[in-house]
């Protein structure tokens, strides 16, 4: 497997566009996006468990229904949830895509993101979408029209190997605030030329959703119109992948690395954020309750108040896995906090150690940090992300419809 450029449109046969279309006031931001294959795809969704959907996941829902998809369009600065008239205009939008890109309406996928309660104006979609330039080299623009809060373009691909055919697949990613386990997290979209099932594409979007997307936070908050979608063409001409095996591995192996990515990015990216956290947790029982933990400290407050502050306050990492609901024992925890700046050891056997503060400072304040945690129960392991607790994220989140 190698990493190669060309996010949605490294895979052969699809194209992406973007456009400002009037969704936004800002005319320099562009605000609406649509990815295209040559032919009809396999296709694979999740989306968010939020008992308040937006209008536009209930719409793919029944898109997809049948695993076939052909396009995507995805409009920023409106969420059409929770507004008047969301479905007709979810409808709309899907309808505004087919005639553009001469394509069935059921075949479209259709994604919002952006300020929850206010009217679509879905009308700026039907004026401008044909207007779109699709190109075959275009995905950071789209990658760029799907940002709302993000302050970095989310995009990652890979070629790999299926039964000797060279295949490729990639992903664009928006995701920023409103990020937290329970997927979706975010709006993903990945494309691949390899030639699969849609029953397998599932079987391993699930699976892999959980060890990356879902392992991500940054506030606590799971948005209402998350949802990540993949699409395969076959144009790379492998065997469809129809069952477990080789290829399958490595088709799964290229899925892995794409998500896995665009899901640093997203913590890495978290609103106000100023580095990235990873959290993983060694040693423990088993891989779930490793999860419960890792994910417990990702997401405490306290401790990504700690990490923006580069304050090696390892307690409140313990106090985060002793409230997780996992059992352990906690005279055999370990503690460490590292960097490229090195690493360092703050609790053995469930006590704090004399540490050099200043070094441990220097560890903590850089734009990567890691808290390592070991204990001495199995071989259970998992690791989650997320980001630090800054005065940033309380302004922009302070003043978000303006």
């Amino acid at each position: 497997m190698k990493i190669i450029e060309g996010g949605v449109c490294a895979a052969k046969g699809f194209k992406a566009g973007a456009l400002h279309c009037g969704i936004r006031k800002l005319q320099t931001k562009k605000d609406l996006a649509m990815i295209r294959s040559d032919c009809l795809c396999n296709a694979a969704a999740v989306y968010t468990k939020n008992q308040v959907k937006a209008a536009p996941v209930l719409l793919t829902k029944e898109h997809l229904a049948d695993g076939k998809a052909q396009a995507v369009i995805i409009n920023s600065g409106n969420a059409n949830a929770c507004a008047p008239f969301g479905m007709e205009h979810a409808r709309r939008q899907g309808m505004a895509a087919a005639r553009a890109l001469e394509v069935e309406e059921e075949n479209v996928v259709v994604a919002s993101t952006g300020i929850i309660g206010q009217t679509l104006p879905v009308e700026a979609i039907e004026a401008h979408a044909a207007e779109m330039e699709m190109k075959y080299d275009n995905s950071l623009a789209a990658a760029e029209a799907i940002m709302t809060t993000d302050t970095k373009i989310k995009t990652f691909a890979v070629e790999f190997e299926a039964g000797g055919t060279l295949c490729h697949m990639g992903g664009i990613c928006k995701g920023s605030g409103m990020i937290h386990p329970n997927m979706g997290t975010m709006l993903c979209f990945i494309t691949t030329d390899c030639a699969i099932s849609a029953n397998m594409m599932k079987k391993a979007l699930l699976f892999y959703v959980d060890k990356t997307f879902n392992r991500v936070t940054v506030d606590g908050d799971t948005s209402t119109n998350d949802m990540c979608v993949v699409m395969a063409n076959g144009m790379a001409g492998n065997k469809e992948i129809t069952e477990e095996n080789e290829s399958y591995d490595a088709y799964c192996e290229a899925l892995h690395a794409v998500m896995k990515d665009l899901a640093r990015k997203i913590a890495g990216d978290g609103e106000g954020a100023s580095r990235l956290i990873t959290c993983t947790v060694t040693g423990a029982e088993d891989e779930a309750k490793a999860e419960i933990l890792a994910k417990s400290i990702a997401s405490s407050s306290l401790t990504k108040a700690a990490m923006f502050g580069s304050d090696a306050n390892w307690g409140r990492v313990l106090c985060a896995m002793g409230y997780s609901g996992a059992s352990f024992d906690t005279k055999a925890v370990q503690i460490e906090f590292a960097s490229a700046e090195g690493c360092i050891s703050v609790c053995e056997n469930g006590q704090g150690l004399d540490f050099d503060e200043a070094l441990a400072k220097k560890i903590l304040n850089q734009d990567e940090v890691e808290i390592l945690v070991s204990l001495k129960e199995g071989c259970g392991t998992a690791t989650c992300w997320g980001c630090d607790l800054t005065y940033d994220y309380v302004r922009i989140n302070g003043d978000y419809r303006s």
